[in-house]
């Protein structure tokens, strides 16, 4: 079992950044593959970023390269998105995810989630 808390969310003007993070409990988080997922009002969820048990590979959407990063810290079971030149499109719940497949990860997320934490962007 694998539980997972978000935090890190909040208001923020366009053009600015905001860190998420996503505290996971168990002593056997370093073979997770980690992820990150969206879901905006009205939209169906959808990835934004992965990164492996190691932290070697990392996958981006599309809508999110070169502005977001994903990093993770083994030793704190943290994973982290930061996010940069925030758009308001980006406004959406922000979930954590994690599964022992990092292709599992990076298409629909896996068997754990945490419970989501709100961004805003405004214009």
């Amino acid at each position: 079992q694998v539980q997972l808390v978000e935090s890190g969310g909040g208001l923020v003007q366009a053009g600015g950044s905001l860190r998420l993070s996503c505290a996971a409990s168990g002593r056997t988080f370093s073979s997770y593959a980690m992820g990150w997922f969206r879901q905006a009002p009205g939209k169906e969820r959808a990835f934004v970023a992965a990164i492996n048990w190691s932290g070697g590979s990392t996958s981006y959407a599309d809508s999110v390269k070169g502005r977001f990063t994903i990093s993770r810290d083994n030793a704190k079971n943290t994973v982290y998105l930061q996010m940069n030149s925030l758009k308001p499109e980006d406004t959406a719940v922000y979930y954590c995810a994690a599964d022992r497949k990092y292709t599992v990860v990076v298409t629909t997320g896996g068997d754990y989630w945490g419970q989501g934490t709100q961004v805003t962007v405004s214009s």
